[in-house]
């Protein structure tokens, strides 16, 4: 081989690399594969903001939001990844989030014990570094995942709404972190 065609093949072989390099930090950065395939089809999600959300000065995880479009929009698939820096009962995260739909309007207590009930069925419990991401498939259901899988799907829009609602509602107990969601500073 020529040195002009081995410069030429190790020049490919570094941009296949390179590129290789790109795909695989873009996934890692991205939502889990599970999502992609599942419910997004031909979709995109960008991440749109993230925060951190504390509890008394502890860190309790880190939250993203993942829109295809700017601004967010109800009426249109998004995603919110959560990143959990404690370990936490399912049955607790299902306890808080009725606390959370409350506080934000929902107060018919038929409705929250039955969400309570369901989100404690679907809800793992979680470690440290574990992820659970809710996907809003719009007026249709709440769909949930892991790092790894599918975990479930709660068939009621209007649960989607009041569960996608603790952050991201006007009336969040949590203006600051739903403004850097948004992408606000």
């Amino acid at each position: 081989m020529s040195s002009l065609n081995f410069w030429k093949v190790t020049a490919g072989v570094v941009a296949i690399l390179g590129l290789l390099t790109t795909l695989v930090e873009a996934q890692s950065a991205g939502l889990p594969a599970p999502i992609s395939a599942d419910v997004l089809g031909n979709k995109t999600l960008t991440r749109r903001g993230e925060a951190v959300m504390r509890f008394f000065g502890l860190k309790v995880y880190d939250i993203r939001l993942w829109t295809s479009d700017r601004p967010h929009r109800d009426d249109e698939f998004f995603a919110l990844e959560l990143v959990y820096d404690l370990g936490l009962k399912g049955a607790d995260i299902a306890r808080r989030s009725a606390e959370e739909m409350r506080k934000i309007g929902y107060t018919d207590e038929a409705k929250l014990k039955r969400w309570t009930e369901i989100m404690t069925k679907v809800f793992p419990d979680v470690k440290q570094g574990d992820t659970l991401v809710g996907v809003s498939v719009p007026g249709k259901e709440a769909r949930f995942y892991s790092r790894e899988k599918f975990i479930a799907a709660v068939p009621d829009p209007e649960f989607a709404k009041a569960f996608f609602g603790i952050w991201l509602s006007e009336k969040t107990s949590e203006p600051r972190l739903r403004e850097r969601l948004l992408g606000g500073k």
